[in-house]
């Protein structure tokens, strides 16, 4: 029997929907040795099982996970037990996901006078997810000259010369892109100093086009299916195109711990 060739799969936007990436491995008949995942970004927040997410990523050789804003606002917590935004956005999911893990019960005190001091302290986060999240990427582009980032980048700047900012919460560059198509203007209208022959984006939810399903501007596809509220979870072959996607998440949780695309 021939032996199948290794594929490579990227996969949106997480926000701790633990049922949804077992699905999609699943699904998708994904190889934890000889496949390669590329995870868009933004692990953390949203639905309680951010800490069962990193674990299951961490089985995956071939991991190249891209750091999206809710992992940038954690990772700060691990450094520094302070949250920048006050555990807003879904972050509240991501503390009862890890005070499970310490058998203290889905418990979440928010001291009187305070919203960034918790009931979790940044000693309570194993050691390996530390590092998971220390070692995030900000970009990831192959051989291809197919570039993966979490939020965008300014496209009137040097794609090399910018920050995390940038790629992290940039949405413009996937909004103006989506604006150019929906105007009918020829794509070579549209400038950029850095070329690729496709990028991949996540960070802005597909629901607020009212599909739970992949889109595609110019050469930019945005992956970003919803998984962070009642949408779904999609990984694509990078290759082939074809998707495969979690059931509606409202269907894993009752009571999601719904994220706001619009506000952050």
């Amino acid at each position: 029997m021939k032996e199948r060739k290794s594929r490579t799969f990227i996969m949106g936007d997480l926000h701790g929907a633990y049922p949804a990436l077992i699905q999609c491995l699943n699904r998708s008949g994904f190889d934890y040795q000889k496949d390669t995942l590329i995870q868009v970004g933004d692990v953390a927040d949203g639905h309680n099982e951010v800490y069962e997410c990193v674990e299951e990523l961490l089985k995956i050789k071939n991991l190249i996970p891209i750091k999206g804003n809710h992992d940038a606002w954690f990772h700060e917590f691990i450094q520094t037990d302070f949250h920048p935004v006050a555990w807003a956005y879904g972050g509240k999911g991501t503390i009862e996901s890890y005070l499970k893990y310490k058998k203290e019960g889905p418990k979440v005190c928010f001291p009187k006078g305070s919203g960034y001091k918790t009931s979790l302290n940044s000693t309570d986060i194993p050691a390996h997810h530390r590092q998971f999240f220390q070692n995030q990427k900000l970009f990831h582009i192959l051989e291809t000259d197919i570039c993966f980032v979490h939020g965008g980048f300014d496209r009137y700047v040097d794609f090399f010369m910018q920050t995390e900012k940038n790629y992290c919460w940039d949405r413009q560059l996937w909004t103006e892109a989506l604006s150019n198509k929906n105007e009918g203007n020829p794509a070579d209208n549209f400038e950029m100093v850095t070329q690729f022959k496709s990028i991949y984006v996540g960070h802005t939810s597909t629901l607020h086009w009212s599909t739970d399903q992949p889109m595609s501007a110019l050469n930019i596809t945005n992956i970003d299916t919803g998984a962070g509220s009642n949408g779904k979870l999609t990984i694509m072959d990078i290759d082939t195109k074809e998707i495969w996607q979690s059931d509606r998440l409202d269907t894993f949780y009752e009571n999601y711990h719904n994220v706001s695309h619009t506000q952050h």
